[in-house]
Formats: structure tokens, sequence, C-alpha cells
């Protein structure tokens, strides 16, 4: 029984966490148990952001990509998704950290939705103001 090589990594975007594991192969990406091209249903933009990581370290089709991804929406998702191959990656090129740190994508954005405050329409906004 021959035990293959895999790495993890979980990468997190708002409130989107995905849960990475990179194995050896052909460049294959399964999220959810669907193809990348079935998840991301078609809106455009959002595959060349998973594939940002392999184009920085030139490993284009080096591992496959199984991805459990759970909440948010599809853009956090995605983000999610990116942070934690990077993370992945990190720990499968430890040589390569440094160009995967230059790039910026070892760094969790950590803009998160602002809370309601009571009093307040939304986060910020007030509701009209009526002089008479």
């Amino acid at each position: 029984m021959t035990s293959v090589i895999q790495y993890y990594g979980t990468g997190r975007r708002k409130t989107a966490c995905a849960r990475v594991r990179l194995v050896p192969g052909q460049g294959d990406i399964t999220v959810n148990g669907h193809s990348l091209a079935d998840y991301i249903g078609g809106r455009v933009g959002l595959d060349k952001v998973v594939h940002e990581p392999f184009q920085a370290l030139d490993a284009n089709g080096r591992y496959n990509v199984i991805a459990i991804v759970s909440g948010g929406g599809i853009s956090g998702q995605i983000d999610a998704l990116r942070h934690g191959i990077t993370r992945a990656l990190a720990k499968a090129l430890p040589q390569d950290r440094p160009t995967l740190r230059q790039s910026g994508l070892l760094t969790r954005d950590p803009r998160e939705k602002e809370r309601k405050k009571y009093g307040r329409k939304r986060a910020r906004k007030r509701f009209q103001f009526s002089k008479r």
C-alpha cells in the first residue's frame, strides 16, 4: 500500500472557510464534490483567482485540489479557497514561501461586514432626517 503525500491548508475570507487538501496530480480542482467550473457556474474571473497561487510559483498542473468550502457567498468562498491553496502550497514548497508572501497571497484579508448599530438603519446609515 502506497501512501500519497498530502498537504493541508485552511483559508478564510469574510465568513467563508475553506479546508483544502493538495495531492500531487495533474491540476484537477474539486470543490464540494463538483469541478471548479461547475461550482463557479460561469462567473467570469473567479477561476483566475483560484489559479493565482499556482501561477505565482509556476506550479500549474502539479497538484490536484480537493476542497470543502462553507459559509459566506461565492466570492468570499473563492477567496477563502485561494488562501487555503496558498497555505497548503507553503507547506508543500517551504522554499517558495517568500514568493507567496511577496505576492500578498499568504495574508488573510481581515475585512468583514460591520455590525448593525441600534438607532441606525444599517451599520452607519442613519434614518431619514425630517426638519419639519
